[in-house]
């Protein structure tokens, strides 16, 4: 009952700030409300409460007061909690992202760096054994992704595949096979479980970012000497941050300054390190835009066709 409340009501702001009721809040402009999509809300709130505490007090000059953090179960309460107003501000995937820019609720605003990438892409590697040299040569075989929600391991790979003319199925464990010509899907839960899956062979291939194919915690050197990789997608920004549709284009101004600006302020750079490891925040280029908008057509391929 205590993990429900959390996940969709409102969790207290910092002692300094303002208390006020979740009816008043929406309602309320001197009030900016950061929002989350999350399962492990403490851990997320503790992310998310510093950066909250550091923005509130430097955007007093566009009439904000305090802030609130709100928690949504999934991205489907997000958009209702985007498009009543109730969240002002997110941080999400570049899939995610996407998804709420064609459901129209939010626009993103600034790419999140961190640990000094803004982009990244997925990779799709097998043993160095396999019989798979390119992605045709997954037809019948099986993958694994690794959530329905993550951009690198599951919309980028997912609408390669499909863009390559394969036929995408879901297989009820390692152990099932997909039909013939259509390459199978599973997903793991975590990238230390994908390339655990594909060392033991349990499944073909795997799939997740470049940058976690070169972190030794989610890609173990003793399994990365036996792997090679046979395909990869286009870069995408790493993460984005969202304002909602109708946000007071002064507080969205200010708000792009102070975050753009914090990178070089020093009493940020805690705040930024406890955010998701932030480096910086930097403007969505053309580059970024054109990215996005190709992953926005991926996505909404994938749920049309695959889920």
């Amino acid at each position: 009952m205590l993990l429900a409340c959390l996940l969709a009501g409102w969790l207290p702001s910092a002692p300094a700030q303002d208390t006020l009721p979740a009816q008043s809040v929406e309602d309320d402009a001197s009030v900016l409300v950061l929002g989350r999509v999350s399962d492990d809300p403490k851990s997320h709130y503790d992310q998310l409460k510093p950066l909250l505490e550091y923005v509130v007090p430097r955007m007093a000059n566009v009439g904000i007061r305090s802030g609130r953090i709100l928690m949504a179960k999934d991205l489907q309460q997000m958009t209702s909690y985007l498009r009543r107003g109730q969240v002002d501000w997110i941080n999400e995937t570049a899939g995610n992202a996407a998804l709420l820019e064609r459901r129209g609720v939010a626009r993103s605003f600034l790419v999140t760096e961190r640990d000094g990438a803004t982009r990244y892409h997925s990779v799709f590697f097998v043993r160095r054994d396999s019989p798979v040299r390119t992605l045709a040569d997954l037809a019948g075989r099986s993958v694994a992704f690794q959530n329905p929600y993550s951009t690198s391991a599951y919309y980028l790979p997912a609408a390669k595949l499909l863009d390559a003319g394969m036929k995408l199925e879901v297989l009820l464990s390692p152990m099932d096979k997909p039909a013939p010509g259509a390459v199978g899907y599973l997903f793991a839960r975590t990238e230390l479980n994908i390339t655990t899956w594909v060392h033991k062979r349990l499944v073909d291939a795997g799939v997740f970012s470049n940058l976690d194919w070169a972190n030794p915690q989610r890609m173990p050197p003793s399994f990365a000497q036996d792997f090679r990789i046979v395909a990869a997608t286009d870069d995408v920004p790493r993460a984005l941050m969202l304002m909602r549709n109708g946000m007071d284009p002064k507080v969205e101004a200010r708000l792009r300054e102070v975050l753009m600006e914090a990178s070089t302020d020093p009493d940020a750079g805690e705040v930024l390190r406890r955010f998701i490891g932030t480096s910086r925040f930097v403007p969505v280029s053309s580059e970024d835009r054109i990215a996005l908008d190709k992953l926005g057509n991926g996505v909404a391929r994938v749920r049309l066709e695959v889920e």
